[in-house]
């Protein structure tokens, strides 16, 4: 069988079938190559590789500060004996060079005083670690096709409660299980059967459950959009089992690497240091991706597609239904909209309404509120006309180096145009988006 019957063989055996007429199982297995498929493409495209790479030199410059902030507030809790132990467990597959990372990574932070910063000293280190986090949430936001970042205010408030909360509660959970697994009623229930078996099965796996929490928190909370649990408890699980096998297998090659050891000196041990960074982030991403498309199915194609397609036609139906449902929850003094009401309200995924709602608000028919979270009327509904709406929208990505201006000499072509849009203009007969809104509101009574 020749290499091109293969590719169409396994062409219909994977995109051509519809999975909800398969067995169970069967279908399970052409969603899981659906998807390994998907991340393959996107790893070859390079885009994933490069952003890995780029977070490699953000982690260099930003991991000191990083850790000393949260250091300076473990102290407060009593626990910063803590922090070697976990940096020794995420270097762990480099081996005695991981010992010695984190020694100097230990040695870094002990020397970087919070106190005696100064208030410009404390300011930069502060930046420092946003500008870590808010460049990790671009990269999210590319996974997952969100093209707006969280406003300066959120930044402060989201970042920084991770940075300063988040080690605590990590911490604090590690101190109480060790303390838990040296308590009197633990051990007496390990000397009997199945509890003593059990027991040590748990905390055997309590480290990669501790992974997969973490994993899933990050693809719930950094991207700047509407996560669900499920798909990112899946991506978490995924992105743990990546961790653990790499780490084994980049634990094999630090092992027998004593010819890169001898050819590069003392810089061996930074260079399987970024290596590893590099692998780490490039895993979390791909968890992430696989947390995308699980939540997003109609992603998941044969072909190489990232952003959807809309038609002129699509966006100014969107546009209708947005300007509709933001202005029934303004006149009936509903809670704004936000991306995720909309999405849930208009049966559409967000990455298809978020071009449009771009498009609005540069256009002002939409204003975003104080918090930059929901989507107000930036115009008087009782005045603006549908047909306007349309136009505008029809118009947008227009500039003065290309409009129908272009074509103002071909008179007949223009004539069709403008009589196309007179024919429509006439057939709504001024009616507004009040009115539309209204319409709407009747019909579905």
């Amino acid at each position: 069988m020749s290499a091109l019957s293969l590719l169409e063989r396994y062409q219909q055996l994977v995109w051509e079938r519809s999975p909800s007429k398969l067995p169970v199982w069967e279908a399970g297995l052409v969603y899981v190559v659906r998807i390994l498929q998907v991340l393959v493409r996107d790893l070859s495209s390079g885009e994933l590789n490069l952003r890995a790479m780029s977070l490699v030199y953000t982690t260099l410059l930003s991991l000191v500060p990083l850790l000393a902030l949260s250091f300076s507030i473990l102290k407060g809790f009593g626990v910063q004996n803590q922090l070697r132990p976990m940096l020794l467990s995420t270097l762990e597959p480099l081996g005695e060079k991981g010992v010695e990372i984190t020694d100097q990574i230990i040695g870094f932070v002990n020397n970087m005083s919070v106190g005696v910063l100064g208030v410009i000293g404390l300011v930069f280190l502060i930046y420092t670690v946003i500008a870590l986090m808010n460049k990790i949430e671009r990269n999210f936001n590319y996974i997952w096709r969100v093209a707006k970042s969280r406003s300066l205010a959120r930044r402060f408030s989201d970042y920084l409660s991770v940075v300063l909360v988040g080690p605590v509660l990590v911490f604090s959970a590690m101190g109480l299980t060790a303390t838990a697994q040296n308590t009197e009623i633990v051990q007496y229930l390990m000397g009997i059967e199945p509890f003593g078996t059990l027991i040590a099965l748990f905390f055997k796996l309590l480290p990669i459950m501790l992974v997969v929490i973490a994993f899933t928190f990050v693809y719930i909370f950094i991207p700047n959009t509407k996560v669900k649990i499920g798909p990112a408890l899946v991506g978490g699980i995924a992105a743990s089992l990546m961790w653990n096998i790499v780490g084994q297998i980049f634990a094999s090659f630090v092992i027998t690497s004593g010819n890169y050891a001898a050819i590069y000196s003392a810089f061996a041990t930074l260079i399987f240091f970024l290596i590893w960074l590099y692998a780490g982030w490039l895993i979390l991403m791909l968890g992430s991706s696989i947390a995308f498309y699980i939540q997003n199915p109609g992603y998941i194609t044969s072909t190489a597609q990232r952003v959807p397609t809309l038609s002129n036609r699509m966006k100014e139906h969107l546009a209708l239904m947005i300007m509709s449902e933001v202005g029934r929850h303004f006149y009936h003094d509903l809670m704004a909209c936000d991306d995720e009401s909309l999405s849930d309200a208009l049966h559409t995924d967000s990455q298809k309404l978020e071009a449009v709602i771009e498009v609005l608000l540069k256009l002002g028919y939409l204003e975003l509120t104080s918090d930059e979270e929901r989507y107000v009327p930036g115009v008087p509904l009782d005045e603006t006309q549908v047909a306007d709406l349309l136009s505008a929208v029809r118009r947008s990505g227009e500039d003065e180096h290309f409009s129908d201006q272009l074509f103002s000499d071909r008179w007949p072509v223009e004539e069709a145009m403008v009589q196309m849009e007179s024919a429509a203009r006439q057939a709504m007969q001024g009616m507004t988006l009040k009115e539309l809104i209204a319409r709407q509101e009747s019909g579905e009574a």
